[in-house]
């Protein structure tokens, strides 16, 4: 662009929702002028991903009474208060950027091309190795079910190993993988041992456009993704794109290469945790897939649980967690049958929004299990490597599964940030905040924020472009403060009932003393503009931070929601008899105000 923007308009394709949002410049200062959404329109009957947009940036129109759309597509520039000066994009429609990952040695080779994928934004759909215990025809049947957009081969350092580089390579031509979309050859890229190219190139450029680009690992004690993340990138956009349904059409409109929504995430917290100078933990809770990011001393770790989300993938959840585990955070009765019955419908319309406070508190119960499972799977992989030297971009640092010792420790994270349409939408700002404490656990002390109209990844693509645009509008109408949680931990069990920890608060206008027992949750309203300095004594064994039974003194930030003092241990002890876990958890969200007293006395049952 010539001139500095006044206007952008940013859309994210998402698997159920394409979502939309104007953003001016007036007086200096960049705001949200408007957002709409409307259903993602990439699978059939439609096949095409434009129709989703039209009509996300027709809301945007009627809300803002600007015209943004002629025949052609958007308006660009703006001209006459119609139009605007830049078009961005994100997608994850039709679960994204797909790939597939192939390597020689599975803790080696195989976890940096994972790694290098994961940066550039993609849901790894499967792992091989030649190692990996699998039979080289069970590896060949693997590869030939898949249907991804690229698959990465790696493998041997500069110089060593060829031979188990060619038979990976041989693998892949016997399987004879398709592309998810089009007709045109596969796009493979090799980063591994540059002796093996020409024997890769021999085997596999008669089945696929093969890429050659750096080695991932040219030896054993270094690892340089960069490489292969940029080639992925640029596959994503040439070739992925081009080939989706009318993708072509939606790059003539775009002033900037469409991305990956989870890299556009990605970038926009590594931003937040530089201007914060914190470690954080986000997350961003999706249609057919779930993002655990981390941010710990400024490198970005991410993973993403490919099938946990809460409309295509929802039925995933109820198979992994089981329907006990769903059921426990309820406050009323609900048998084995209809839970399974409402979620195979929300599977089948994904786009449904819930009718009843019945079915919101069941689609906000499956969101406490996925955000545990994805936590649990996010540990997995965020973790400290053992003598590599690390080349890698801040978005593109992913750990060895097997490596070390998990960096995801949550009595060490002060900040955690929930995004998604179940938390972003949540109708009482107490109901996301319980939804994030229940699934995520946090321990000691940390703040809670959410993405309050679930726009951080149109923010992520706009910061890619004009930072300070998207900085401004992230802090004055994106980024909401929930409030401070605090949550001891204890070694073991512990008696119901029992004093976990003593609170003084004090705002400068006076001073409270609070006593939390074991299974409680209590709130202290705190505006979201005001500060509370605390000191938290817990009981022996109890540990808020500076080990157990040592009192800790804080200064504290409020928010929507306030103070949270969460005894309820960690992980969060639950009662076995039914009848009791019930009022258990209809006295949790009644602490939170999460819903009417009229609800949670009415005695849901069924769908009520």
């Amino acid at each position: 662009m010539r001139t500095a923007p006044k206007s952008i308009v940013a859309v994210d394709c998402g698997s159920t929702t394409t979502k939309a949002v104007l953003l001016l410049q007036n007086q200096g200062r960049w705001r949200l002028s408007a957002r709409s959404s409307a259903a993602t329109t990439v699978e059939q009957p439609f096949e095409d991903v434009t129709l989703g947009v039209r009509g996300a940036l027709q809301g945007l129109e009627e809300l803002s009474g600007r015209r943004l759309l002629n025949d052609d597509g958007i308006i660009l520039p703006s001209s006459r208060g119609e139009g605007v000066d830049a078009f961005l994009a994100t997608s994850s429609a039709g679960g994204g950027l797909q790939m597939a990952v192939a390597g020689v040695v599975s803790n080696l080779s195989a976890e940096s091309a994972e790694r290098a994928a994961l940066g550039a934004g993609a849901v790894v759909m499967d792992v091989l190795a030649i190692d990996d215990g699998h039979a080289p025809h069970e590896k060949v049947d693997r590869i030939s079910r898949l249907r991804p957009d690229i698959i990465l081969l790696s493998g041997g350092v500069d110089g060593g190993n060829v031979s188990q580089v060619v038979a990976m390579s041989e693998l892949l031509f016997a399987a004879g993988p398709r592309p998810r979309f089009g007709r045109s050859a596969l796009p493979v890229v090799y980063a591994g041992n540059p002796a093996a190219r020409r024997f890769v190139e021999n085997i596999l450029g008669r089945c696929a456009k093969l890429y050659m680009v750096d080695n991932i690992r040219p030896r054993l004690e270094e690892e340089d993704v960069s490489s292969a993340s940029r080639a992925i990138q640029e596959i994503f956009m040439n070739h992925v794109m081009a080939e989706a349904p009318n993708y072509a059409g939606l790059l003539r409109w775009v002033s900037d290469d469409i991305l990956p929504t989870p890299r556009a995430v990605g970038d926009l917290l590594c931003r937040v945790s530089s201007e914060w100078s914190t470690d954080l933990l986000a997350v961003d809770v999706g249609g057919a897939t779930t993002d655990v990011f981390s941010v710990h001393k400024g490198r970005l770790y991410r993973s993403v649980s490919a099938n946990l989300g809460m409309s295509y993938s929802i039925c995933n959840v109820l198979a992994q967690a089981g329907t006990a585990a769903v059921q426990r955070w309820l406050p009323f009765e609900v048998d084995d049958t209809a839970l399974h019955n409402f979620l195979g419908n929300k599977m089948l319309r994904p786009i449904c929004l819930p009718e009843s406070p019945w079915e919101l508190m069941v689609e906000q119960a499956v969101a406490r299990e996925i955000l545990r499972l994805s936590l649990e799977q996010h540990r997995r992989l965020a973790r400290g490597l053992m003598g590599v030297q690390q080349r890698r971009e801040i978005h593109q640092v992913f750990d060895q599964p097997q490596s070390g010792a998990t960096l995801v420790d949550m009595m060490a994270i002060p900040v955690i940030i929930g995004s998604g349409g179940v938390l972003s939408h949540a109708p009482r700002r107490a109901q996301a905040a319980l939804i994030m404490i229940d699934g995520l656990q946090p321990e000691g002390i940390s703040e809670l924020w959410v993405d309050s109209i679930f726009m951080l990844p149109q923010l992520g693509v706009v910061h890619r472009v004009f930072p300070q645009a998207a900085w401004e509008v992230l802090m004055r109408d994106c980024l909401w403060r929930l409030g401070t949680v605090v949550a001891p931990k204890q070694p073991g069990d512990f008696r119901p009932g029992q004093l976990v920890m003593r609170v003084w608060c004090e705002d400068g206008r006076g001073g409270q003393e609070l006593a939390v027992r074991s299974g409680e949750l209590q709130v202290v309203p705190v505006d979201a503009d005001s500060e509370l300095c605390i000191r938290v004594v817990p009981a022996p064994g109890w540990d808020v931070g500076a080990g157990r039974g040592v009192p800790v003194t804080r200064r504290i930030r409020g928010g929507l929601v306030g103070m949270i003092l969460d005894a309820r241990g960690r992980p969060i002890r639950m009662c076995k008899d039914g009848l009791r876990a019930r009022q258990q958890a209809r006295e949790w969200l009644r602490a939170c105000a999460a819903y009417p007293d009229s609800v949670l006395d009415g005695g849901l049952t069924g769908h009520d």
